[in-house]
């Protein structure tokens, strides 16, 4: 994984104490609901149940803070949608249907969009936000599919030369159809159906494209 350079600067700026969590779920919270730019450190230091002396004890700016929220909230929900595909014992379609469900769960969900449009948004401002967004969730998720499709690879389900494009690949396929709904503010348009409808069909796409079937053959055995 590709880390920014920024984040041991980051890590040293910041006090990991106490009452750390408070202050960190105090900004989620806020961060959430306004954005970086409608964020008041009152607040934030209100839904933490704390003073403003309190927050700058732990973290000295909200710039830095909204930096640790966006870090942590990527990371997390990147590790909580791939840990149970990886304990998986089972075909690789199964595995990666499973997989396909989860990621667009969190992409359909509020949360991931609200995570998303802010660290977009906050990009050009922060890069390094762009660039930890980009690390604690992208690069882990194409990891992890990484690795499933390696052990698909091993056990003759998959033909895949470039595991990392072949990742990058199946990601977006589990976007078809419903990212750009999201990005364009088109909650509307958005469906359980439609999710259903884009996890089967990118399973479909790309076992057709890396799928080799033999293991069909083996599973049913020579007469």
């Amino acid at each position: 994984m590709t880390h920014s350079p920024k984040q041991p600067a980051m890590e040293t700026c910041i006090r990991r104490g106490r009452k750390f969590d408070q202050v960190l779920e105090g900004a989620r919270k806020v961060f959430l609901r306004d954005g970086f730019e409608g964020a008041s450190v009152d607040d934030i230091a209100r839904e933490a149940g704390g003073s403003k002396a309190t927050l700058y004890s732990y973290v000295p700016d909200k710039r830095l803070l909204f930096m640790v929220f966006a870090q942590q909230e990527c990371a997390m929900q990147a590790q909580s949608s791939m840990s149970p595909m990886e304990a998986m014992d089972a075909p690789i379609e199964v595995v990666l249907t499973g997989a396909a469900e989860k990621l667009t769960t969190y992409i359909f969900s509020d949360f991931g969009r609200d995570i998303f449009r802010i660290c977009v948004a906050e990009a050009e401002r922060f890069p390094e936000v762009g660039r930890q967004f980009y690390a604690t969730g992208h690069v882990v998720v194409c990891d992890k599919l990484v690795g499933l499709m390696r052990r698909g690879a091993e056990r003759g389900e998959l033909k895949i030369e470039d595991f990392d494009f072949a990742a990058e690949q199946f990601l977006e396929l589990c976007k078809a159809n419903l990212h750009a709904k999201i990005v364009f503010g088109l909650p509307e348009m958005l469906t359980e159906d439609c999710r259903q409808r884009t996890v089967k069909e990118a399973v479909a796409m790309f076992m057709a494209r890396y799928g080799t079937k033999c293991h069909c053959q083996t599973e049913g055995g020579a007469s």
